[in-house]
């Protein structure tokens, strides 16, 4: 005979199977304890007080008073009938309990013998219930599936508020709707008043993103007492690029600006100011770099052949290329004018070093504008590279010069000089040499774990690629390294005939 539905239990994710979500299944029906050793007892305690501080346990996912922790938080006693979660939970929480019938819990709570919360606990919690990772689908504790509901408890806690999502692309809506799932279904619009009638309906935020933000948006919102919170891709994306449609692994929503913008704060840059002096965050960080460094990942890609240096004897540099039209380049060049202009300033910053410069990706697949002849490149650099993989690249030069590309950061974690000619949100902390004026509101110096610790660890939301779950970047470094090539859609094929149509045309207007 089967036991009754866990009380531990994953939220109905959009998207995702409940067969592939859950964390728990029933099993065998218990025989309700009658007695516990002291460790049992202790036991049961460390994950009675884990349950209550990281309020899971039922539908801890739903929005106010339909959850079961909002009752929980009320004053007096709890009406429950014998057999009810809410008893259980609230009995954890310390809430004085009404039993009205008789069942599970409340014939243990009624029996008289020693310590009946600690035996209802291991009876119904661990006793009666099989637990596994939904990444792997192996068997694991219920301390560990604790953790899990616990992480997920709290990213659907930082998407609360959110109602309505526009500009967000068909081809990655199902991937966005995962990360931004604030526990009830989020509503995507099309234009300006579609997005702000549903958003003041359900007294909510709009997300958006910003370069697909219909016309007047801002406006209608501010108009209306309605919040507007950017979304952009996160800094570990995916196997392949956005401009082919490969959806994102990662994104970041920032309630009070936007990382790419150096003329406002934002909550990127208020995490690193205040990231805490918290050894297991830290050590946490410092493992995600070398993760990442020793699997050759980067934001777009994993693996490659290494990179070997061209010449000996001289500083080997190299110049990232951007999209000329993105947000960050847009908001935070500084007065430098594109990348050739890039490549000229980095060439009178290093008059003797082997320059080799780096298109972006999507520039070369013909997606996005900054695209310079090669021969223009040639004027001022040594190289020009675009098969190597970035991760490989950096591990071989020497320093990087960048204009707001994450390139900069990526080579920071290896160990890189690094030159910023803009003002990408990694500059302005002391660990990078910016030739742009310095933004005053980055005062202190902090360490490249604190940086990574936020970068990577506090500020994005990530997306299992498998599962569609919300998962730790640590995950996500495993799934890129385990598969370093995208998977191809007749999407992304189509879309890369695209760029190659696009490359054509541009070659034949400069022909003629």
């Amino acid at each position: 005979m089967k036991a009754p539905a866990p009380i531990l239990r994953s939220p109905p994710f959009p998207g995702t199977p409940a067969a592939v979500a859950a964390v728990s299944a029933a099993g065998t029906a218990a025989s309700a304890r009658t007695s516990l050793s002291a460790q049992e007892t202790e036991r049961a305690r460390r994950i009675m007080r884990d349950i209550v501080a990281e309020r899971i346990g039922g539908a801890f996912w739903a929005a106010g008073r339909s959850s079961p922790w909002t009752r929980i938080a009320r004053p007096g006693p709890i009406a429950a009938h014998g057999d009810e979660e809410l008893g259980l939970l609230g009995w954890m929480a310390g809430a004085e309990i009404a039993w009205t019938s008789p069942g599970r819990f409340a014939d243990i709570a009624k029996d008289g013998l020693p310590d009946p919360l600690e035996r209802a606990v291991t009876t119904w919690l661990i006793d009666a219930v099989d637990y596994r990772d939904p990444y792997s689908g192996r068997p694991v504790s219920i301390e560990a599936a604790i953790e899990q509901l616990a992480f997920w408890a709290r990213a659907i806690g930082r998407n609360r508020g959110i109602a309505v999502a526009v500009g967000i692309a068909g081809w990655k809506r199902r991937e966005v709707e995962a990360m931004l799932w604030p526990g009830e279904p989020l509503i995507f619009a099309r234009s300006t008043d579609e997005a702000v009638r549903n958003a003041v309906a359900a007294r909510g935020a709009i997300a958006v993103w910003p370069s697909k933000a219909p016309r007047g948006l801002d406006e209608a919102a501010a108009a209306r007492g309605i919040t507007v919170h950017p979304v952009e891709d996160g800094f570990l994306r995916s196997a392949g690029l956005g401009s082919d449609c490969h959806p994102p692994h990662s994104i970041i929503l920032d309630r009070t600006g936007i990382h790419l913008d150096p003329t406002r704060t934002s909550d990127l840059e208020a995490m690193i100011a205040a990231t805490p002096d918290n050894p297991v965050l830290l050590a946490r960080a410092e493992r995600l770099m070398r993760d990442l460094i020793d699997k050759g990942i980067s934001k777009y890609a994993s693996g490659g052949r290494p990179y070997e240096r061209p010449v000996s004897g001289r500083r080997i540099v190299l110049v990232a290329g951007q999209v000329e039209d993105d947000l960050s380049v847009r908001l935070g060049a500084a007065g430098v004018q594109g990348n050739l202009d890039l490549i000229r300033r980095a060439r009178a910053v290093e008059p003797d070093a082997y320059l080799i410069f780096k298109p972006h990706p999507d520039v070369d697949a013909g997606h996005r504008r900054g695209r310079i002849a090669d021969a223009q490149a040639f004027d001022h650099v040594d190289a020009v590279v675009r098969d190597v993989p970035m991760a490989s690249l950096l591990d071989s030069v020497d320093a990087v010069h960048v204009l707001t590309s994450l390139t900069g950061f990526e080579a920071l974690i290896r160990g890189c000089e690094v030159v910023t000619h803009g003002q990408p949100f990694y500059a302005g902390w002391g660990l990078t040499r910016d030739l742009a004026p310095p933004i005053e509101r980055r005062g202190q110096n902090v360490t490249k774990a604190q940086l990574v610790a936020a970068t990577l660890i506090l500020y994005p939301r990530y997306l299992d690629p498998v599962t569609k779950l919300p998962f730790p970047p640590e995950i996500l470094v495993e799934r890129l390294a385990a598969q370093p090539e995208p998977q191809e859609t007749l999407l992304t094929r189509l879309r890369r005939f695209q760029g190659r149509l696009r490359r054509g045309f541009a070659g034949a207007g400069g022909r003629a």
